[in-house]
């Protein structure tokens, strides 16, 4: 079976509008690197229950607290702040 046709069966459509980019998925490439290296890696889920509430507090987590070098030793909220004050 082949990928298209498992799309069309879920009633999914693929998107393919143009010719693509390695840096089209860049910044979710990293997130999905670091996702992978900090909470897949280190642990095992007793259920899919457990797996979302894990995923929801990653994502929380990574989008507010979790300290950036790209953003001089700040978190992303604090960066904002600084950003915003200026």
């Amino acid at each position: 079976v082949s990928w298209r046709v498992l799309l069309e069966d879920a009633g999914a459509v693929q998107s393919m509008s143009r010719k693509g980019n390695c840096y089209d998925n860049a910044v979710m490439e990293n997130f999905f690197g670091h996702l992978k290296e900090e909470l897949f890696h280190h642990a095992r889920f007793p259920g899919t229950d457990a797996l979302a509430t894990a995923l929801n507090e990653y994502i929380r987590w990574y989008n507010t607290e979790r300290i950036s070098t790209k953003l001089k030793g700040l978190s992303p909220v604090q960066y904002r702040a600084q950003t915003l004050a200026a």
